[in-house]
Parts: structure tokens; sequence; C-alpha cells
């Protein structure tokens, strides 16, 4: 099966440090991948270069065939792939209902004054109106964003991507800082609204291996920016190196 997305000996520098050393690695149609690594792998630095944030000193990231090293998130989502955007955040004064519109009204190419209409706006409504029920957030339409609970505002973020309707979602720790239920309902209602949206693939980077291990078909695993090892679950726990380098236990 073709990639939906995939790194080919991708290589990131930042002057002489080098973040990342010729990863590889592919997402195909259906699969939930996981990134792992210690801190300082090159977690992050590589998903700023597959949603385009970075671009990669060498090497390819192509998406559905095409070549979209460094051509930035907002082509990206137009092309289909999104990132969480941590938009509480970045706009906390904004209600739920207008966080989840700003990808809605994205997704449809409405510029100008984006919340001027918003109310009359039927197919930016409904939008946000469907994401949030599959989110659990319906209730929670009129509230700022930024008084929500932890895991809300985590459900939120994760909303926020789902609102362009993408084929690919990418997510950088969907679920830290919330406790451990909150982080299985979270996964959990992500899992069923990418199924009920017609989500191709999921990459996520995760430090929670109860999370990684339950969730993943395939887990990517980095250490000093290589990849380490890239296997199922099963195969990632029987190997001594990984186990002992990633996971830190004894070998």
């Amino acid at each position: 099966m073709t990639p939906l997305l995939e790194a080919r000996d991708v290589v990131k520098r930042y002057g002489d440090v080098q973040a990342l050393s010729g990863v590889t690695m592919a997402l195909r149609g259906g699969e939930f991948v996981s990134i792992i690594g210690p801190n300082g792998a090159g977690k992050t630095t590589l998903v700023n270069v597959l949603t385009g944030l970075l671009r990669p000193t060498s090497g390819r990231v192509v998406f559905k065939g095409r070549d979209v090293a460094g051509v930035g998130p907002v082509r990206l989502a137009a092309l289909g792939m999104a990132r969480s955007f941590q938009l509480v955040n970045v706009f906390p004064a904004l209600t739920v209902a207008e966080t989840l519109a700003v990808p809605a009204l994205a997704r449809l190419g409405r510029g100008g004054r984006p919340f001027a209409s918003l109310a009359r706006d039927v197919e930016v409504a409904d939008g946000v109106a469907e994401v949030a029920e599959l989110f659990g957030l319906a209730e929670k339409l009129p509230r700022l964003a930024r008084t929500l609970p932890q895991g809300d505002k985590k459900l939120l973020d994760v909303a926020s991507a789902f609102a362009l309707r993408p084929e690919v979602i990418l997510m950088d720790e969907p679920t830290s800082g919330v406790s451990t239920r909150d982080k299985t309902a979270i996964m959990e209602t992500l899992v069923q609204a990418a199924r009920r949206i017609g989500v191709k693939g999921i990459i996520q980077v995760e430090h929670d291996m109860d999370i990684v291990f339950a969730y993943s078909d395939r887990i990517v695993a980095l250490h000093q920016g290589r990849v380490l090892a890239d296997a199922t679950p099963d195969a990632i726990r029987a190997d001594d190196e990984v186990v002992a380098t990633v996971l830190g236990r004894p070998r």
C-alpha cells in the first residue's frame, strides 16, 4: 500500500546540532502510529518537519505522493493534513464555539472578519456543532475556552484539528497534563471521532506508554535523532535495546 505520509532520509540541523539524522518512516491508510523516545530524541522536531513548520536540512517529506517539505501547515491543511492547534493557549479570549470556528473558517476559505457573521453562517455553525458533539463539547460551546477543565481543553485542541476534516492528523502529546482516567477518555473519543469523520491515519507523539501500547498499530522509537525501531507494539516490547534505551527499563 502506498503510504499517505512519508519522511525519507530526513536530516534537520540547528547550527552545529543535528536534531534528526536520516529519519525514514511512513504512515499508511488506517494506521495509528506513535512516535516515542526520551527527551531530546527529536520527536517534536520530526512532527514539525512532517507538518511543514520546519523545512528539513535534507531529505523529503511526501504526502499523498507530493513533496511537501517546508510548505507550511496552511498549505498542508488544504491538502488534507492537520495538527492539533492548542488554540486555547493561542486565543484565550475565544469561546469554545469560536475556537472550533477558526479551523472551520480556514477550511472553507473564509477571510475578512471571521466572527462577525458566525451566527449567520449556517455552514460554519453546522460544522462547529458536529465536531463539538463528537467530542462531548456541545453543551460547552458558549464557555470561554480558557475556563474549561484540563481534560476538556485537550479535547478542544484535538477537536480543532478535526474541524479541518483532514485525512491525516498529527498530535503532539494529546493527553499530557491530565489524569489517567481522562487520558483514556480522550483517546477513546478521538479514535471514535476519527472513524466517524473519515480520518485515514493518525500520528501522535506520546510519553504515556500505556496509551502508546493500547492504541498504536505501529511505534517509531527515536533516540538521538535516529530511528531506533519501527515495529508493532509487541515487537517493541520484545526489543531489549528499545526497552533499555527508550523506555528506561533494564535489559
